[in-house]
């Protein structure tokens, strides 16, 4: 397992990937640190040159600055809504797969629900409902989009594991089914379903982000990166900066996590043939 570990930290693509990811993460992190103003303090007028090197936005707060303060709510809420999306996924999956029958039939056909709704207008109108969208809330709605998809691809690596020797052993000394799921099939899981993971993480942000821009964001008057985006996008052509800083990072933080994901993936599948 170590060897294997050092053979995918020497892949350009996760190495690059991890480089990427991690500076937009500590950009959101510790940026409210070093931002040279407030995150709503007014420093010149709308969408002009003045504040820092990126000007301001339509209020006349500094961009940069909003820049280093919104990105913590849209890493912190892709976060959890992409844990709990891969860890209640990976647990039906596995499940179904080990359990098969009638259970399998109805995890699967439920997770066909779900995927049959389009999951941003399902978040929008859920939103829509409420007075003010709380971070959990959307949370929720995003890892609700991740479950059914994850638990295909963790039914589909678990079918594979099903029948092996070590499943007939565990079964023979009376281990229960669903610690037999948890501690002898979950394992065999972890590289291909962390390919996953970076894959849904992505998706979590352009989701996050997009219920952001539609002005579903938790604090409408904090600065949030999706917010930033539908703030000052009437000015684009005048003052560019506002819209572009927040679509680079998250760009930016797209292309590691996607690189980290498909390295991963390309080692799950050598794994797999050898």
């Amino acid at each position: 397992m170590s060897e294997r570990i050092q053979r995918m930290l020497r892949d350009p693509r996760i190495l690059i990937g991890a480089l990427l990811t991690l500076a937009v993460v500590l950009l959101a992190l510790f940026g409210p640190w070093i931002a040279p103003y407030g995150e709503q303090q007014i420093v010149g007028r709308p969408f002009t040159h003045d504040g820092a090197f990126l000007g301001t936005d339509y209020l006349g707060q500094d961009v940069w600055s909003r820049v280093l303060y919104g990105g913590r709510s849209v890493l912190l809420i892709s976060l959890v809504a992409t844990l709990l999306g891969v860890v209640v996924g990976t647990l039906a999956g596995v499940i179904a797969a080990y359990a098969g029958g009638w259970l399998d039939e109805v995890v699967m056909r439920a997770g066909d629900v779900l995927l049959a709704f389009p999951q941003i207008l399902l978040a929008l109108v859920v939103l829509s409902a409420v007075e003010q969208p709380t971070w959990w809330m959307i949370a929720l709605l995003v890892a609700l989009a991740h479950i059914p998809r994850v638990a295909r691809v963790a039914r589909g690596v678990a079918l594979t594991y099903v029948s092996r020797d070590f499943v007939a052993a565990a079964e023979a000394m009376g281990e229960s089914r669903l610690r037999i799921a948890v501690t002898e099939l979950g394992p065999n899981l972890v590289v291909p379903l962390l390919a996953e993971a970076g894959l849904r993480l992505t998706y979590s942000i352009g989701m996050v982000a997009g219920i952001g821009f539609l002005g579903f964001a938790t604090d409408p008057g904090a600065a949030d990166w999706g917010q930033m985006t539908n703030e000052n996008r009437l000015a684009l052509l005048v003052q560019p900066w506002g819209v572009l800083a927040p679509v680079i990072l998250i760009a930016v933080f797209t292309i590691g996590t996607n690189l980290i994901a498909d390295g991963l993936g390309d080692h799950a599948a050598k794994g797999t043939s050898s």
